[in-house]
C-alpha cells in the first residue's frame, strides 16, 4: 500500500459537492456514463488543485478511466440509473482490481435519478467510492481478446473472443449504502484516515472454494462450460473499513450474505 493516498480529498470533496447541490450536467448525447464521468472530473480537479497533481483520463474501455500522474493512484467510474439496474455492471476493458499496472485502483458508483435522465442536470442520489479489491483481489489476471479463424462454410470467418465481466456492485455486497455517500477501504488503510472521518462499519469477503480458470463454447449447440479448479486460497479473508464524513450519517455499513438479494431501496 501507499504511504500516501488522494483518496480521502477526491471522496471529501465528492460529497461536499453532492451536499452543495452540485449536479451532472448532460452537456452532450454521448453515452450515459460519461455524464457522470464529467461531474467526478470536475471534482478530482478541485481536490487536486492545492497539492499541485494532476490526472489524465484513459481512452474509451481503457481501464481505469483516470490516472494520477505524480503518484501511482487511479480512478474507476460507474453511473448507474436509480431505480434500475444497479446490483451488477458491465466491466467491458478489466476486471476490477485494486492494483493495476503497478497502479492503486479505487472504483466510484454514483447512482442518479433514472425519471430526470432525459434532463439536462440532475443530482448524485448516492455514492460510493471503494478500493477495487473490494470487487476483486486477484491482481495478477490480465484481460485480452483473442481471436480464431476458420468460422462458416468458406472457412474465413474470423470469431474474435470479447470477453465481458458482469460484476457485483457495492449496493449488491454490503448494505447501508442506500442515500448515502460511503468509502471502503482495506483495513491497513485505517492509519491514513484524517480525524473527520468516521468508521461506519467492518467488512469482510472470504475468498471462493473455487476458481474459473478457462471455459469452452460449442457452436454447435450454443453451450458454454466452465474448468474450475480449488482455490489455494479458499475461506482467505479480505477486511475492509467502510467511512463516512463526520458531518454525514453515521448509520452502519454491513456485509449482505451470500445468495442474498440486493438492499431494497
Amino acid at each position: 500500500m501507499t504511504r500516501e493516498t488522494f483518496v480521502f480529498d477526491v471522496f471529501s470533496r465528492c460529497v461536499e459537492a453532492i451536499i452543495d447541490g452540485q449536479l451532472i450536467v448532460r452537456e452532450s448525447r454521448r453515452d450515459k456514463e460519461f455524464h457522470f464521468q464529467d461531474w467526478f472530473a470536475r471534482r478530482m480537479t478541485e481536490a487536486l488543485a492545492r497539492s499541485g497533481t494532476h490526472f489524465e483520463q484513459a481512452g474509451r474501455n481503457k481501464y481505469p478511466d483516470f490516472s494520477l500522474v505524480e503518484h501511482a493512484e487511479g480512478y474507476e467510474i460507474k453511473g448507474l440509473a436509480y431505480p434500475g439496474r444497479d446490483a451488477t455492471y458491465d466491466a467491458n476493458s478489466q476486471m476490477p482490481s485494486g492494483l493495476h499496472n503497478g497502479r492503486t485502483v479505487f472504483c466510484v458508483f454514483g447512482r442518479y435519478p433514472k425519471e430526470v435522465e432525459s434532463e439536462s442536470e440532475y443530482p448524485v442520489v448516492d455514492l460510493v467510492l471503494c478500493h477495487g479489491d473490494f470487487l476483486n483481489a486477484e491482481h495478477e489476471y490480465r484481460h485480452e481478446n483473442k481471436s480464431v479463424r476458420g468460422f462458416g462454410s468458406y472457412g474465413d470467418v474470423l470469431i474474435r473472443d470479447r470477453k465481458m465481466y458482469v460484476v457485483p456492485t457495492p449496493f449488491a455486497v454490503a448494505s447501508g449504502l442506500n442515500a448515502r455517500r460511503t468509502l471502503i477501504l482495506p483495513q491497513d488503510f485505517e492509519a491514513l484516515a484524517p480525524p473527520n472521518f468516521t468508521r461506519v462499519g467492518s467488512l469482510v469477503r472470504k475468498e471462493a472454494d473455487e476458481l474459473v480458470v478457462a471455459y469452452e463454447f460449442d457452436l454447435t449447440t450454443n453451450e458454454i462450460k466452465a474448468l474450475r479448479v480449488e482455490n489455494p486460497n479458499a475461506g482467505r479473508e479480505h477486511y475492509f473499513v467502510a467511512y463516512r464524513l463526520e458531518s454525514d450519517s453515521a448509520s452502519p455499513v454491513e456485509m449482505v450474505r451470500r445468495g442474498s438479494p440486493p438492499e431494497p431501496a
